[in-house]
């Protein structure tokens, strides 16, 4: 896409194969004049087989109202969930533990995560996770 000059860009967690033009999706990419309905089709094609989870798209819309995206990994807090089997975190963090995740689930979603995060020391990505599990309320055990 050399020659394009970018817009913007723009980074919204919308549901995998479920995105509608419904906010938050419809007013972001409105004000930029890009057609709403063919980013869902879209979008809903490449994430199908992920319906029901939160996928980020990474949305790059040009000067000439075109648009490019790129699909990344679910979020690490979603990932924790998912592991750790509860529906939200803690809100009264650390008073309140709301799960448990083990050492080997944390360095599995450390490795799953390992493109997005800004490291690629398995050891700082694993501290990553756990931080974000701590400030959750969820415990890491053995």
């Amino acid at each position: 896409m050399a020659g394009k000059k970018i817009l913007t860009t723009l980074k919204l967690n919308l549901k995998g194969g479920e995105a509608s033009p419904a906010p938050p999706l419809g007013p972001a990419l409105g004000q930029h004049g890009v057609a709403i309905m063919d980013f869902v089709k879209e979008y809903n094609e490449k994430t199908a087989g992920m319906k029901g989870q939160i996928v980020p798209a990474l949305i790059t819309i040009y000067e000439d109202r075109s648009y490019d995206f790129e699909i990344k990994k679910a979020p690490v807090t979603e990932m924790i969930k998912k592991a750790a089997k509860i529906e939200k975190g803690s809100g009264t963090t650390p008073r309140d533990i709301v799960g448990t995740l083990t050492k080997s689930g944390v360095e599995k979603i450390a490795k799953e995560k390992m493109d997005d995060f800004n490291t690629k020391d398995l050891e700082a990505a694993k501290r990553i996770v756990e931080g974000t599990a701590r400030s959750m309320g969820v415990k890491i055990g053995e």
